[in-house]
């Protein structure tokens, strides 16, 4: 198969100029809160995943400390390990494919392998997604970082509602069914009621914990142990003179 004629891949290189652009907006905003170019730098390579990225230099832009703003970037940075921890039973990397997938666990690659049915295509769209997130990314934040305030307003340029745009394209074709629309409406609804009262980034938390739940119901303790109502034997085929 012809690299670019897989499905996956284009969904990963689209995702990845969508979310990479926004890099820019980081690189600009970590510069105003403060921070060089060196520090900025070191969160987009070493922390890479970025509502834990803003998350930190949203509190050091408030006067938070350095602790308060390691804690918050930690809280968001939970979620990457659940996507680790289901895309390493997905792909199953081995050897130092396992260490720089661990890195590459982001929110675009895990929603581009998980929106695949084929194997091959769930790989090709991770590694497509992640490394691509990655090197735009970082170029775009050093973008920011030494344009610094002549980008004025970040949002100017839109490219947040590039990165929402990325999300929803991945996010509709698996919404086919009643339960995951529901899900995905309910999920909207936990959010936006916490939006003004939780910091930025706890309701994207409050969603999935609202999703972790509605699974954990639907498919919990009361359909454990449940025995078949048929034998599997009474459908073996009866044993012939021919057959013996």
């Amino acid at each position: 198969m012809d690299f670019l004629s897989s499905p996956a891949v284009r969904i990963g290189l689209s995702i990845s100029v969508a979310t990479g652009l926004y890099g820019i907006s980081f690189g600009a905003l970590s510069a105003a809160a403060g921070l060089d170019l060196w520090q900025t730098m070191a969160l987009s390579l070493l922390m890479f995943t970025g509502g834990s990225q803003f998350a930190f230099i949203g509190v050091m832009a408030g006067g938070g400390t350095g602790a308060a703003a390691f804690g918050a970037a930690t809280l968001l940075g939970v979620r990457n390990a659940v996507y680790g921890m289901q895309l390493n039973r997905m792909l199953a990397p081995r050897g130092w494919r396992r260490l720089l997938a661990a890195q590459l666990s982001i929110d675009e690659s895990a929603a581009t392998a998980a929106g695949q049915t084929d194997p091959a295509e769930q790989r090709r769209g991770f590694w497509t997604a992640g490394a691509g997130v990655f090197l735009l990314w970082n170029l775009c934040t050093l973008a920011g970082a030494l344009l610094g305030d002549s980008l004025g307003d970040p949002k100017r340029w839109g490219l947040d509602g590039a990165a929402v745009a990325a999300f929803l394209g991945l996010l509709w074709p698996r919404l086919r069914g009643r339960e995951p629309a529901a899900i995905a409406v309910a999920c909207a609804l936990a959010a936006l009621v916490a939006v003004p009262w939780a910091p930025p980034g706890i309701p994207i938390l409050v969603a999935a914990l609202v999703a972790a739940l509605w699974g954990w119901l639907g498919h919990g303790p009361a359909d454990e142990g449940l025995e078949p109502d048929v034998d599997p034997r009474d459908y073996e085929p009866e044993r012939t003179e021919s057959s013996r």
